[in-house]
């Protein structure tokens, strides 16, 4: 029997696509319940497959499946149910079954008015999946009424089984790591908050589960054997058990784990303690929901922090060396040109490194879509147009479209004008033991207004400057190669290629292994016309095809046919 998992592709197209574009861990937990119960299972990322379509029918042909489960956001819903369209039409034997948050939450909806989708699965998917899996196989259908938490169509009407329960033990479940690979990984399931824009409550119940610490450290661990060693931990609150997670770190030195991982928690549940030993095991950035700097609007979201938690967790997460990251929410009831100030001037205390803003808007699961269905006599027919979500301004007419429009506006172009004074005021613990961490959080930083997310981003002056200050600040905690490699690459666009090469060879001093630098001070020598001196830098890498085309130029430039031959024959068979 074969089974797919499908994370089908968008309604729209995304500005930030950092948490869009991976599929939930959901998908990788269910497919391991299966890979350990026999089944024949594939996990295919489809987030983009809208772009070359063609290709949906050729898979499908292909791989023949008997089942497929998609995974189904709000967002994603329409691409979950074309491809379905499309099974359907290849093999109208094939059975689609919904699940995921919208799935769960809009059961009736979807197999009331989508006769391709066979079953919905509603809540933790893992065993109701593969309960339905075995009475599918053995072409049981008068069982599946038995199994909790599904619901499908019977004699033309759509019926739903009682709940299931939640998973207490999550360590019952299988490490997905055995099977798959993956980046995104997390502790728990629940958020001890209650907002009001958020579905995790009625999702993931009121309870936090968590799996233990060893389990883990073993998935991260067995990831690292696959040659991973950047991770996203995904939890709503990861640090809602401090000793859990100072326990995890412990067990990550313990094992030598050379990782780096970014986090998502809640400012009231952090400490200077957690977030000292979250550095010394590899967490670069943390995540912090901070929504307004109005508490009127913080209070009317139920997201109950204070203004003085938001501040210290702001200052002590900067200080460790971890980049803090503010999410914003604008156009809230009440939202207005002050209440906008009062989030710039928020910002301009806690100075966050990266800012994340997004209209307020109203999904299915959250308290805030069901204040309106009632409020508005709204039926789930509304997700039958081709939308992502509701916007909460839509709702509100004190609220116009053009008025949040100018208030998101206002709120991330006064962020990149205060960026550069935030940045200058950056004040790092001094403790000698965090000082080879210091330079590797300065030089990533400078990274991103050199090549990463701020270089394109105009709002932003000076960023070349920005970059170098960063990178010499690096430097004086600690040889780091980055900051070597950033140093050589903006005196090379500078044209200032005696400097470059200079601080390259420091670096190479420091990491002779390190391919980058090694590339990048041989272009230096190119460019002063030291040929040989080049050559001797780019074949230290000759395996690499990126080190093959410098040798061949370097040595046509030497005059030695022979060799330039001999290099350009092996970087064709590269090729």
């Amino acid at each position: 029997m074969k089974i797919l998992l499908i994370y089908p592709y968008w309604l729209e197209e995304r500005v930030n696509t950092e948490d869009v574009v991976v599929p939930p861990i959901g998908m990788y937990y269910v497919g391991s319940v299966l890979k350990e119960n026999h089944y024949d299972v594939e996990i295919l990322n489809w987030c983009r497959i809208n772009e070359t379509p063609e290709k949906i029918s050729e898979i499908l042909i292909e791989k023949k499946p008997d089942v497929i489960g998609f995974s189904i956001l709000q967002a994603n819903r329409w691409g979950g149910i074309e491809i379905a369209k499309i099974a359907k039409q290849i093999n109208p034997e094939v059975k689609i079954v919904f699940g995921g948050v919208s799935a769960t939450f809009l059961w009736k909806h979807f197999l009331t008015h989508f006769p391709e989708i066979d079953y919905v699965v509603m809540g933790e998917g893992e065993y109701i999946f593969l309960y339905l899996i075995r009475c599918i196989e053995k072409k049981e259908d008068e069982h599946i009424g038995n199994i909790r938490g599904i619901a499908f169509k019977k004699d033309g009407k759509v019926v739903r089984t009682k709940p299931a329960e939640y998973i207490q033990d999550l360590d019952q479940l299988p490490v997905p790591a055995k099977y798959f690979e993956y980046q995104h990984l997390s502790l728990t399931r629940g958020c001890p908050g209650k907002c009001t824009f958020c579905g995790s409550p009625k999702f993931w119940g009121r309870k936090v589960r968590f799996h233990s610490v060893d389990y883990f450290v073993e998935e991260l661990e067995l990831l690292c054997k696959k040659g991973i060693n950047f991770f996203y931990f995904s939890d709503d609150t990861f640090s809602v058990n401090k000793k859990r997670v100072i326990e995890i770190c412990k067990k990550i030195l313990e094992k030598n784990l050379r990782i780096s991982w970014n986090a998502i928690s809640r400012v009231n549940y952090m400490s200077e303690e957690v977030l000292s030993w979250m550095r010394k095991a590899g967490c670069v950035q943390i995540s912090y929901g901070i929504e307004s700097g109005s508490e009127k609007i913080r209070a009317y979201l139920n997201k109950k922090i204070t203004t003085v938690e938001i501040e210290k967790t702001f200052d002590s997460t900067l200080k460790y060396g971890i980049l803090p990251r503010a999410y914003f929410i604008y156009g809230s009831p009440g939202e207005s040109r002050k209440t906008i100030q009062e989030s710039i001037d928020l910002i301009k205390k806690i100075k966050p490194l990266v800012i994340y803003s997004s209209v307020l808007s109203l999904f299915p699961g959250t308290a805030l879509y069901s204040q309106y269905k009632k409020k508005f006599n709204v039926s789930e027919d509304t997700w039958l147009n081709r939308i992502e979500d509701i916007k909460y301004f839509e709702t509100d007419t004190k609220l116009s479209r053009e008025a949040v429009i100018s208030f998101g506006k206002k709120l991330r172009t006064t962020y990149y004008e205060l960026l550069p004074a935030i940045v200058d005021a950056i004040e790092l613990i001094d403790k000698k033991e965090f000082y080879p961490m210091h330079a590797d959080f300065c030089s990533r930083l400078g990274m991103t207004f050199d090549h990463g997310d701020y270089a394109l981003n105009e709002d932003i002056k000076g960023k070349d400057n920005i970059a170098e200050k960063l990178y010499i600040k690096a430097l004086n905690y600690h040889p780091d190669p980055r900051a070597y490699l950033g140093l050589g690459i903006l005196n090379q666009k500078k044209r200032a290629y005696h400097e470059s090469a200079q601080i390259l060879s420091k670096g190479v001093e420091h990491f002779p292994d390190n391919e980058q630098l090694s590339l990048c001070l041989g272009i230096s020598h190119m460019n002063l016309g030291a040929f040989e001196t080049a050559l001797s830098f780019f074949l230290r890498f000759q395996h690499s095809k990126q080190c093959l085309g410098f040798i061949v130029n370097c040595y046509n430039a030497l005059n030695d046919v022979g060799s330039a031959s001999a290099y350009q024959k092996k970087l064709e068979s590269m090729a």
